[in-house]
């Protein structure tokens, strides 16, 4: 059983990551969207306030922690309507992208879909279920034994962002299979270019289910937009009934948001002011790397929100790689994502203010 996933992708960079540690002046990591800015105050209080939770918390979460997602998604996220039954706060995302094929009883014979370009976590949950993994934007290219459609906008590595029309496709072609469908929209609240710098749509607006959310779930975490990537809070919303058996098989295996986390997402989510101040942070960040990059030749694909730039100079994204360790300078390889990658690399923002003025005084050198 222990075969069914490689060895875990990262292990690869090492050898560069050795290289670029040796570099005179350090190495500097552009490649792991590890969050470096402190945790909101607002948000540290409610956990040091919640310290003494002796008793167990509840699968499904306190209410006061689901009527908070609830009215986030009313107020961020443009969907209304949202009771404390059809929400649920996850362990982290990840957790829930990678066992949600096996909760819903994919298996062998089933067809699970995700982006052509994808998060590592998709394809861990095609293979802990034992279920066969297609890797397609196009709808009408969706096989008739799909059972789970994954979509991510904005898109981690790419940054790329569905408008409601393709969402709309997207939820329409999944009614036709009878299929689930969810999107992971954990930087929607990091929109850059254009009309997503205000507002980026979510797959359970109005405009794209018509009113209905059979089989329909949005997933956001509050480690980006928060840094509360050590605090592993996310959560999940959309169809109650969905929902409500996903809960259940959650019970029986453990998975609960500790009580302190659970009163910490209520302040953040409460609290909009430390997320505009968050993505201005990175905002700076972006703008002062991405016209680096253009200048030492590369070219930007997407990466319209999100924590990473998405780019290519047209050549194997490992060669790249070893030009950039040599620099002092670590990324991600494209085809971490898929053999639609192979020619890119993914830098991240969340780097230090210096250490992003360090990286382009390097990038200078390619």
């Amino acid at each position: 059983m222990f075969d069914r996933l490689p060895e875990y992708p990262w292990q690869k960079l090492k050898p560069y990551r050795e290289i670029a540690a040796k570099h005179p002046l350090g190495a500097i990591d552009l490649s792991v969207g590890n969050p470096i800015d402190p945790t909101p105050r607002v948000v540290q209080a409610a956990l040091d306030a919640a310290s003494d939770s002796h008793s167990y918390p509840t699968t499904w979460g306190e209410l006061e922690t689901r009527a908070a997602i609830a009215n986030w998604y009313s107020v961020r996220r443009r969907v209304p309507g949202l009771s404390a039954e059809d929400v649920l706060p996850t362990i982290g995302s990840k957790e829930f992208i990678s066992w949600l094929p096996l909760m819903l009883g994919l298996g062998a014979g089933d067809v699970m879909v995700q982006p052509r370009i994808a998060y590592t976590a998709y394809e861990v949950g095609a293979a802990f279920a034992g279920c066969e993994l297609v890797s397609s934007d196009e709808p009408a290219d969706w096989p008739e034994n799909t059972k789970l459609i994954w979509l991510n906008s904005p898109g981690n590595p790419s940054g790329e962002v569905l408008g409601v029309k393709r969402l709309k496709a997207a939820v329409s072609r999944a009614r036709e299979l009878g299929a689930v469908i969810v999107n992971d929209e954990c930087y929607a609240e990091l929109g850059w270019e254009g009309e997503w710098d205000d507002f980026i749509p979510c797959i359970l607006d109005p405009a794209v289910t018509d009113g209905d959310k059979t089989n329909i779930l949005s997933i956001y975490s509050l480690s980006k937009q928060s840094n509360l990537a050590g605090y592993r809070a996310a959560f999940a919303a959309g169809d109650g009934a969905l929902i409500a058996g996903i809960v259940n098989l959650r019970m029986h295996s453990g998975m609960m948001v500790p009580t302190p986390v659970q009163r910490a997402m209520v302040a953040a989510l409460g609290d909009y002011s430390h997320v505009a101040l968050q993505k201005e942070i990175y905002r700076k960040r972006r703008e002062t790397l991405l016209p680096a990059l253009i200048a030492a030749g590369f070219s930007i694909t997407s990466s319209e929100a999100g924590l990473y730039l998405w780019v290519t100079k047209g050549e194997s994204c490992w060669k790249t790689i070893a030009d950039l360790a040599e620099l002092g300078i670590v990324a991600v390889p494209g085809d971490f994502y898929g053999v639609a990658g192979n020619d890119y690399v993914r830098f991240s923002i969340t780097a230090t203010d210096d250490e992003i003025l360090r990286a382009v005084s390097r990038l200078e050198m390619l």
